[in-house]
């Protein structure tokens, strides 16, 4: 793409109503703009990267087993009445009437209308076990949204719900996903840390919520060291059994307890090598029994033919929340530092002389070859904008064509997470980049 023709607006100056750091950086990286309090426009930079994060959440959904669908987004009241949570849910509901005057919502979470799509399209445990899933927006309507796409109303969710005959099944799902997120997260080049969380009346500690570690980090959070040695992707940890999720399970869990400011009452005397930093919450694993399906009469054949209640757990990612996210992890005073992963272009090329022919010539090639990965400053400005905009905008590789080095055939390559340039061929720079 080339950027003189891109819709890519970014600001010298940091708007005044940002107040961290990542709010700042997608402002003035032109990928998102502000429509309403708490609801943002996804420009082409930044819609770029919500759907490589949503990819690679939804390439670990599938390797667990986990189906994907699409639920609507406007949900009818009379499902809410029937789980009880209609009046109980509060004012962050969006409460609607259409013009027959029947009341509906704008979905904040899907565990009704899941558990209703189920209750009229399963009649047998042998159709058990089941997990299904979908990426969807969803609205909330947060009484002080702030800190961007971090606490905004509208935002980018993957809700997937897992449906089991008992609760030792449950428990294999609820390990499945477990692993499946750490997977995700090691993907988007971020450390999670998988926290104990409140289970509420349910009880039990089957409850996670997912801590990424970050500088900016909106709590105080205190784990072992052994969580920096782990490797979601390495052959100890596989979804191929039930003992292999165990044993997975106890890795990930025990004796690495992690707690932050709402949870101190972990033990930390038995913890060799504790470490402490800042953590941003971006999922949430919660096993939740028949708490929707008994209230919502789903019920199927059981083996002996008797009615039987699937025991339900529920699996959030916030896609939206981890752009920001990511970016308060990796980031520095000149901007973003985007992991290869889920970066919106792989590099960025810079032509520092317009109409000088070899410069011009080598650009045309690198674009040619590389194309959609590629943002082509091929703007007027002088070069001190053009690589300031392209550390702004995060770009892991800078290719840098001068009209010194293409008389050579050569140009500089940059990598933007270590700031290290070397000169070399553009075959080379191709090379390293793919």
């Amino acid at each position: 793409m080339r950027l003189s023709r891109s819709l890519v607006p970014t600001l010298k100056e940091t708007p005044a109503e940002a107040q961290i750091a990542s709010h700042r950086l997608m402002l003035r990286a032109g990928l998102v703009r502000q429509t309403s309090a708490g609801i943002y426009a996804w420009l082409p930079a930044g819609w770029r990267v919500l759907q490589n994060i949503a990819r690679i959440v939804r390439e670990e959904q599938d390797a667990a087993g986990a189906q994907e669908m699409l639920m609507p987004t406007i949900q009818p009241a009379d499902l809410w009445r029937q789980s009880g949570r209609y009046d109980a849910y509060g004012p962050e509901m969006l409460r609607i009437r259409d013009r027959h005057d029947r009341e509906m919502l704008y979905g904040p979470t899907n565990e009704e209308m899941i558990t209703d799509i189920f209750r009229q399209s399963v009649k047998s445990y042998r159709e058990l076990p089941q997990n299904l899933y979908h990426i969807q927006w969803k609205f909330r309507d947060e009484v002080r949204p702030r800190f961007g796409v971090m606490r905004g109303r509208e935002f980018l969710m993957k809700d997937a719900y897992s449906f089991d005959l008992d609760y030792e099944g449950a428990v294999i799902s609820y390990r499945k996903m477990m692993l499946a997120y750490m997977r995700t997260f090691q993907r988007l080049g971020l450390k999670a840390i998988p926290m104990v969380a409140d289970t509420g009346p349910i009880g039990g500690n089957l409850s996670h919520e997912f801590i990424i570690l970050a500088p900016t980090g909106e709590s105080q959070v205190y784990y072992d060291a052994a969580f920096e040695q782990i490797d979601p992707a390495s052959g100890e940890f596989s979804f191929d059994s039930n003992a292999d999720l165990a044993r997975c399970y106890e890795r990930l869990t025990t004796p690495y307890a992690a707690t932050d400011e709402k949870h101190d009452p972990v033990a930390w005397e038995g913890v060799p090598d504790r470490r402490e930093g800042r953590g941003i919450e971006v999922g949430h694993i919660f096993y939740f029994g028949t708490k929707y399906s008994e209230p919502m009469g789903l019920a199927i054949a059981g083996p002996d033919g008797k009615p039987l209640v699937p025991h339900m757990g529920s699996y959030g990612i916030g896609v939206s929340r981890l752009v920001g996210a990511i970016i308060e992890a990796s980031h520095d005073d000149a901007g973003i530092k985007w992991p290869d992963s889920v970066a919106p272009w792989k590099a960025a090329l810079l032509n520092l002389k317009q109409g000088d022919a070899a410069c011009d010539a080598i650009c045309t090639d690198i674009y040619r070859r590389l194309g959609n990965d590629l943002l082509y400053d091929d703007r007027e400005d002088r070069a001190g904008v053009k690589f300031a905009d392209a550390d702004l905008m995060g770009h892991p590789w800078h290719i840098v064509v001068g009209p010194r080095g293409a008389a050579n055939g050569k140009v500089e390559l940059k990598r933007r997470a270590t700031g290290e340039r070397t000169e070399v061929s553009v075959a080379d720079a191709l090379a390293r980049i793919a």
